[in-house]
């Protein structure tokens, strides 16, 4: 792999976007590199894995940042690190692509504002993610891709609000909360009348229902996550990103925006691994928590069947 790549024929001067791309092989570089003819950017420069901590803070003129790695290394936690900092400093997107076996080695920067994931992810969504990144929004354009997909993470914003303000209310007035079912609040600190085997029950319930309809038509990602956190919780266990990925029962790339949604509302926690500057777990936030069993007493109290 080439360790500055510019001017080799494939390079459009004249694209919009300048790119710089770190890669662990030439597999990331090759699919980053027709992303990019895709989406009408140019890679200027090319960086292996093991020089990217120096590469980055020297490179001041990309518009985003790409970081593609299809195995771990020695490398790679620096990496990540200098191109998550080097976005926050400069006001630019990074995105990291990787395989779904990967998640938990580069989900140090999750919390990140300006680092984006995308998890086995075809050509097209990637020619998608740089064009969002690269090129500020035209109104007189009628792009119907970027207006799509603008609207998804719109739609994502404003319903995790949601979620947010009703676990909020929950959580700031127990009594009220428990009033709703006509039941008294549960002493402080009280988990009699839930149990993680409760919660557990009602996750494979909800996965049921795959069986008899599209899966797709009930996705509902955030509260699959807050369920199976709820009962890691009550189980005293911890959650690796993967897990949470798998719990939430859709697409990784697409849970990894609910977890960084739900992680800028505070409704969940991210804890760094002490044994791998890597990794992170995630769990619920104490109010999240409060508001989950709140919620779960007063369902109970509704109906024996929750899903």
């Amino acid at each position: 792999m080439r360790a500055d790549a510019v001017g080799n024929g494939d390079v459009d001067y004249g694209a919009l976007g300048s790119l710089l791309l770190i890669a662990d092989g030439e597999a990331s570089e090759s699919r980053w590199r027709k992303a990019a003819r895709l989406a009408g950017c140019r890679i200027s420069a090319v960086v292996p894995l093991a020089e990217a901590e120096r590469r980055v803070a020297e490179h001041v003129a990309a518009d985003a940042f790409l970081l593609g790695v299809e195995k771990d290394g020695p490398a790679l936690a620096g990496a990540l690190e200098a191109v998550a900092a080097a976005a926050d400093e400069r006001g630019c997107d990074a995105l990291i692509a990787a395989p779904a076996a990967m998640l938990d080695v580069i989900a140090a920067p999750l919390g990140r504002p300006r680092v984006h994931y995308l998890i086995d992810a075809p050509l097209e969504e990637r020619a998608l993610a740089l064009a969002l990144s690269v090129r500020p929004p035209k109104p007189m354009l009628n792009d119907v891709g970027k207006g799509q997909a603008t609207a998804r993470l719109q739609q994502l914003s404003e319903e995790v609000g949601r979620i947010a303000s009703i676990l909020a209310a929950l959580s700031e007035d127990e009594a009220a909360a428990a009033a709703v079912a006509g039941i008294e609040s549960a002493e402080a600190g009280g988990d009699d009348r839930i149990d993680a085997a409760q919660i557990r029950a009602i996750i494979r319930a909800r996965r049921l229902r795959d069986h008899f309809f599209k899966s797709e038509l009930f996705a509902d990602p955030a509260w699959d996550m807050l369920l199976d956190l709820m009962a890691a919780r009550l189980e005293k266990q911890r959650v690796a990103v993967s897990s949470l990925c798998i719990a939430a029962a859709v697409p990784p790339t697409t849970a990894l925006r609910w977890i960084k949604a739900l992680c800028d509302q505070a409704l969940f926690v991210r804890v760094a691994d002490p044994e791998d500057g890597r990794r992170v777990f995630i769990e619920l936030s104490d109010s999240s928590a409060a508001a989950m069993r709140n919620y779960l007493r007063a369902a109970q109290r509704v109906s024996a069947l929750l899903v």
